[in-house]
């Protein structure tokens, strides 16, 4: 029976003829339909996922030059644009509509031979931090069904979790990839802002957002990341001086010798469970033990970082979303003969839910005359400050270790109740998307209540090779399940 271990593995595998990509793609089809209760995919590409797989299976026989992703299946998050495939970003909006065009890291997965596999579903405009927020309802954790899977990328990170494919694209706008990733217990990996094109992304805040990558492991991470990075014409903030080689490069160091901070006024923090707190402390009294530097620094930002995050994410969100009036494309309310504007508010009113709705109207007001130096102007500051703080403290660390999440995965529900504890769950990861910095989160430890919690790493901006490498080091030394 056909098992999953890691990208080089199944590529051997392929290579002895004792797997095919049609058998792979099988056996995730079964499994899909077997979990359809967790509502991780929006839609399953059956028969093109299984003529790919022929064709690949056919193209490797025939002796032909085959791609360093040959074989792989992957799933990608409903805002990640598939050429004449559905893109609705889990909003009603967006019904029925078809990508007509493929974003750039997409183009790149199938130039080196990757099967996608299909769509998964998320936080409605990647606006949330349970995968409540959806048209097409939540993500189920599959750990845990009471349990939420995270957000917005929740049905990206249960595709992994659950072996529903191999790896898989969210994006990260404050946490996105890196929160969902630390409730299911997988590897879940925020590249530096421009080290992977925008370019077919939807927008939700377009300073902030990047396509982050999950997997099982952080070889099969760097492995994506080597084929999807990379300077592209249509996306101008993409880093033009990217490392060549991520794979081979962070694999180099050594147990020890690294320079590791812990901000001391995050482990602190008043939100942050007992349990989580002594497992980062129990891992840095570890890496101590083993040669490495560990240091507990002050960062008396911390109290802003959300409060910053949220006014800069809405302002942007609210210009973005402006496009969606459904004159051009999108949901279009029956016209009855109104004026235009009522018309727009029909329009937007029935087609935006809930919290995409309330992240518009805060991100209209913080704009609005008279508040945009008040809020729009400070949070830029704030950044700023972040940003300078930022590139001090990895002028002596190599990396920073934080948690990633203040408890583990929330009930169900919870969250509705008290939205302003879910804005503050963002505490930890929103910080890489305000100074641009790289963050992976990874599946260090288990509560006492049986659920999963991992460990962030964030490394100086555009320094994967260094985050990926320590985080290897992490996961097969310090894994304590």
């Amino acid at each position: 029976m056909f098992s999953f271990q890691n990208i080089s593995f199944y590529q051997q595998q392929l290579s002895e003829g004792k797997t095919s990509c049609l058998e792979a793609v099988q056996f995730y089809l079964d499994k899909i339909k077997e979990n359809e209760r967790l509502n991780a995919f929006v839609e399953v590409y059956t028969e093109e996922s299984l003529s790919r797989a022929k064709f690949l299976d056919e193209k490797r026989k025939s002796g032909k030059s085959i791609g360093k992703l040959h074989g792989v299946v992957i799933a990608l998050k409903d805002v990640i644009c598939y050429k004449d495939h559905k893109i609705t970003a889990a909003s009603k909006m967006l019904e029925n509509f078809v990508s007509i065009y493929s974003s750039t890291a997409v183009e790149k997965l199938l130039e080196e031979d990757a099967i996608v596999i299909g769509n998964c579903n998320c936080d409605e405009f990647a606006m949330g931090s349970t995968n409540e927020n959806s048209v097409y309802g939540s993500v189920k954790n599959a750990l845990e069904e009471t349990k939420v899977s995270g957000g917005s990328s929740g049905g990206s990170a249960v595709a992994v979790q659950a072996a529903l494919c191999m790896v898989s694209l969210g994006s990260d706008t404050g946490g996105s990839v890196r929160q969902p990733a630390d409730f299911c217990g997988i590897v879940g990996m925020k590249p530096s802002y421009g080290t992977i094109s925008r370019h077919g992304l939807i927008a939700y805040a377009s300073s902030f957002d990047q396509i982050g990558i999950f997997a099982i492991n952080v070889e099969d991470v760097s492995k994506v990341l080597q084929v999807i990075k990379g300077k592209d014409e249509y996306d101008s903030t993409v880093n033009q001086e990217i490392s060549e080689n991520l794979i081979s490069n962070h694999q180099q160091k050594g147990s020890s010798g690294y320079r590791i901070a812990l901000f001391k006024n995050a482990m602190e923090h008043r939100s942050l469970d007992v349990e989580i707190k002594k497992g980062i402390y129990k891992l840095a009294d570890n890496l101590k033990k083993d040669g490495n530097v560990v240091e507990e620094i002050n960062f008396d930002l911390i109290d802003y970082i959300v409060p910053a995050y949220y006014v800069l994410t809405t302002a942007e969100a609210s210009s973005n979303l402006s496009r969606y009036d459904g004159i051009r494309y999108g949901y279009r309310y029956e016209d009855n003969g109104e004026d235009l504007t009522t018309f727009y508010k029909k329009n937007r009113g029935k087609g935006f839910g809930k919290e995409v709705k309330k992240r518009i109207m805060l991100g209209t007001f913080v704009l609005s005359e008279g508040y945009y130096d008040a809020y729009f102007t400070k949070a830029q500051q704030v950044r700023n400050l972040l940003s300078l703080q930022t590139k001090e403290i990895f002028n002596n660390f190599d990396a920073v270790l934080l948690p990633t999440v203040p408890t583990t995965a929330f009930e169900v529900g919870s969250m509705k109740k008290d939205p302003i504890a879910a804005y503050l769950a963002d505490i930890y990861t929103v910080f890489a998307n305000l100074t641009g910095i790289p963050g992976i989160s990874l599946p260090l430890f288990q509560h006492s209540n049986g659920m999963p919690f991992g460990v962030q790493v964030l490394s100086n901006k555009h320094n994967e090779v260094t985050l990926l490498q320590f985080s290897e080091l992490l996961l097969k030394n310090y894994k304590r399940y």
